[in-house]
């Protein structure tokens, strides 16, 4: 650190060199290599500010106080002793001291202002303009992504912001940062993703924000927890179902003071590897599989979502070369510590069925990690012991009140002595009607209060649940609970380190390596945003290590600043909502995680994609091909019913394989993988040897017509050298017999009558009648092997008998392109 006569304080990093000035103001951020000028002019940000009663108050003096240390003095009276110090490749920052504490709320680093302002990733705090990155770490669990907020978490919503002005403009109707409420009913998941149009951005959290007047800020805090907060939040603003309520937080042990972060800037390229380093150096979670940091791009693989029968999940999970296996079709579990997940329910195609355990020791042979689809923090009346019959004192609560008479175990009319917010219906997490109190082990419901004194409740139901009614005293404390989504409740910070135990000890002892929490917002009801969430995977994964020596894999129904180091996948939602491999295009909700995810260095997802049986090698080739293009995961959806229907199965399995063992080699390169990412093409790839394989575009044209005087007429242009002429004719009717006129002059015909949903399947050199999962059903004969030549070409059916007319048919062309050799270690060569 280096400090001048007038108090300014310099750092160097690797990369990076900051400047303080005398009032505590970054008032400088340059590379060192380019001496860009990464702070906004007009615009410094104060190096850590300070929240006094929801005010933000900046400092207004910055002196050196010894080596590494710089003292912040503010208006009110506080001043701050902050290790300030350069460490490789990040700025490290720490506050030691703070006089004056009690009267502060949260410390704020930052806001950081930057100009950049191309990619925001607000789920961790990164900006990034695709040659640089500025972005924070928070270096203890308390320290958490964002300004003070009630909630301390985001509300979901929409703004304004294109990616890439030139290619998406924005509308003049529109403003860059302007906010919307997300879409559908604020029930449906996939309704909430309403805009198709790339200059909508979802928020994915509060740890960064476009600020259009100069570029982007960036801000972690932390708050002092062992006070109580009351806080006005909905994670879903806009809906009437779902309007901000109020809830009172319970106080925790985690105070401000040793609240540090790291702030980097550095080379796009090097953004991620930076954050593994200051993970590693500050001791922060850093989980790996097979020795490499679960943020390691190699580690990006599908993992399979099953469904039915088990008899064959082992042997396909082998053969396509995947590890990872949600067990879909168990339905979702719901917490509960009395069930360990024992007895026979992993079924079989003869009725048998084994535990977990059993199945697992043949699965885990394989090195599959097996896991199942859990609703988290939900505790479910009827589901739960610590709901029913007897509640949990530890229950997350909205509010606390007393009291204000005794009552008998049969009284209606209760008087509190406090009405501060039970007027309100339902709570933040919950539709209206949901009010849930608890006075002791009992649970009642009611449905309003009145609006003068005496406060007395209002459609009282005792003995909710199951639970005993019984006789209060005046002065007994009454809590309204928090509730869950799904009608349920949630344990409360003192509660969720028991449940976290609980995952990790039913996993360890069933064999489980895998989980997906679902309802994974269920660590925020108990309103302490972020830190909550960090708790809770802390505790889930240091108890799962002590007892296998190793990490778990971990996915969720969503990626919270909190979870981001912890969870290796988000492989939420499915089907062409997420991305359709068949049409080669993204849907509402894909486009929006993947922005959301990938702007903070998180793999997007495809979600789940079904293995669909009518599939051809092109469609399973393109998921695969698309997913290493974009980056992204997703799980690969699979039944026995769908897999053995396939007529292509032995051959989407081989390629799927393939393409597998190349990404093991690590043979795609960032030029290659932007090659994959075109949505205009498809993409064949051939092992050629050990680390070598060719790559072949595919254009693939996709007609559809109908039968006019007996003849349907497909007109197509062929961009590419002569070739074989692959194709794929469903038959959508039930025509007659037909002939297929191709391309210079061979003759296809079949002299049997289709039925509909049937295929015509022809691979240049042969030619076969397939049913609707393009299972062969007979050769065809064909006059002369099919080409097509460059250029214009016509494909023509004609029926061989007089028909209704009007026969449909759809018709799909792969046309290869001139292929590359890829090689492990080593350029493309064409």
């Amino acid at each position: 650190m280096a400090a001048s006569a007038a108090g300014t304080v310099t750092l160097r990093d690797r990369y990076a060199q900051i400047r303080i000035d005398g009032c505590g103001f970054i008032t400088s951020l340059i590379s060192r290599k380019t001496r860009r000028e990464y702070c906004p002019a007009g615009h410094p940000s104060p190096l850590m500010s300070l929240s006094e009663s929801e005010r933000e108050i900046d400092p207004i003096r910055c002196t050196p106080a010894g080596p590494d240390k710089v003292r912040l003095s503010y208006p009110n009276g506080c001043i701050a002793l902050v290790e300030a110090r350069a460490r490789g490749e990040y700025f490290r920052f720490q506050l030691l001291s703070l006089s004056n504490s009690a009267r502060i709320d949260s410390v704020v680093w930052g806001p950081v202002h930057t100009n950049i302002s191309r990619t925001i990733g607000d789920l961790i705090g990164v900006v990034r303009d695709g040659s640089w990155a500025i972005g924070m770490l928070g270096l203890d669990d308390n320290t958490i992504s964002g300004p003070p907020v009630d909630g301390d978490c985001y509300g979901m919503g929409y703004y304004i912001h294109s990616p890439d002005p030139k290619k998406y403009p924005v509308p003049a109707q529109y403003k860059e940062g302007e906010r919307f409420n997300i879409g559908g009913n604020g029930v449906s998941d996939v309704a909430f993703y309403s805009h198709p149009e790339e200059y909508f951005q979802m928020v994915f959290g509060t740890g960064a924000k476009l600020e259009p007047k100069f570029g982007s800020t960036l801000a972690y805090h932390a708050r002092d927890r062992r006070k109580p907060y009351t806080y006005l939040f909905s994670l879903l603003p806009g809906f009437p179902g779902s309007r901000p309520r109020h809830q009172v937080s319970d106080p925790v042990d985690a105070g401000f003071l040793g609240s540090g972060v790291a702030l980097y800037a550095c080379p796009d390229e090097k953004g991620l590897s930076v954050i593994g380093s200051i993970q590693v150096a500050e001791h922060l979670p850093h989980p790996t599989f097979g020795g490499r940091w679960i943020r390691d791009p190699a580690l990006l693989k599908p993992d399979i979502a099953w469904y039915g029968p088990h008899d064959r999940l082992i042997a396909y999970a082998n053969a396509l070369g995947l590890k990872g296996v949600q067990d879909e079709g168990q339905g979702e579990y719901y917490a509960n510590l009395t069930d360990r997940w024992q007895g026979p329910r992993v079924g079989f195609a003869d009725g048998r069925k084994l535990s977990y355990k059993q199945f697992l020791d043949q699965a885990n042979q394989s090195g599959i990690l097996y896991g199942l689809h859990t609703l988290c923090l939900f505790l479910q009346p009827g589901r739960c012991s610590d709901v029913t019959p007897v509640p949990n004192p530890d229950l997350q609560t909205v509010l606390r009140t007393e009291l204000a008479r005794s009552i008998s175990a049969t009284d209606t009319s209760i008087q509190v002595t406090d009405p501060s917010f039970l007027a309100e219906d339902g709570t933040w997490p919950m539709r209206d009607g949901s009010n849930t109190l608890r006075i002791g082990t009992e649970l009642l419901t009611y449905t309003g209060i009145s609006d003068h004194p005496p406060y007395v409740l209002k459609g009282i139901q005792r003995g909710y649940d199951g639970t005993t009614p019984q006789a209060h005293q005046a002065g007994d404390e009454l809590d309204k609970l928090q509730m869950n989504c799904y009608d349920g409740f949630v344990p409360d910070m003192r509660l969720m380190p028991t449940y976290a135990d609980y995952y990790a000890k039913v996993m360890a002892k069933n064999g489980m390596g895998y989980i997906d929490f679902d309802g994974l917002e269920s660590t925020l009801y108990q309103n302490q945003g972020y830190y909550g969430v960090r708790v809770f995977f802390r505790r889930f994964f240091e108890t799962f290590f002590k007892l296998t020596g190793r990490y778990p894999r971990v996915m969720g129904s969503c990626v919270f600043a909190g979870g981001w180091s912890y969870m290796s996948v988000c492989n939420v939602g499915g089907g062409n909502n997420m991305f359709d491999p068949i049409l080669n295009r993204w849907g509402i909700e894909g486009k929006d995680v993947r922005y959301g995810l990938g702007n903070s260095y998180f793999p997007p997802t495809f979600g789940i994609q079904d293995y669909h049986s009518d599939w051809s090698v092109c469609d399973a080739e393109n998921l695969q091909a698309k997913a290493i293009g974009w980056g992204a995961t997703y799980m690969l959806g699979l039944s026995q019913d769908a897999v053995e229907k396939s007529g292509e199965k032995q051959a989407i399995f081989r390629a799927f394989r393939t393409w597998e063992d190349a990404r093991e080699r690590g043979v795609f390169s960032p030029a290659i993988k932007r090659e994959l990412a075109d949505l205009t093409k498809k993409f064949h790839l051939e092992r050629r040897g050990p680390g070598s394989y060719k790559l072949v575009p595919i254009t693939e044209l996709r007609l559809s017509g109908r039968a006019a005087s007996q003849i349907a007429r497909f007109s197509l242009v062929n961009p590419e050298t002569e070739q074989p002429l692959r194709f794929s004719l469903r038959i959508v009717d039930s025509p007659p017999r037909f002939s297929l006129f191709l391309p210079g002059g061979s003759v296809l015909t079949c002299n049997r009558k289709p039925d509909a949903g049937d295929y015509v399947i022809c691979t240049g050199a042969a030619a076969y009648l397939a049913d609707r999962d393009r299972r062969k059903i007979a050769n065809l004969p064909m006059s002369l092997p099919a080409r097509i030549a460059h250029g214009k070409a016509e494909i023509s059916v004609g029926l061989l008998e007089a028909a209704a007319g009007g026969e449909r048919f759809e018709l799909t062309v792969w046309l290869a392109g001139r292929p590359q050799r890829i090689d492990a270690g080593a350029k493309s060569r064409r």
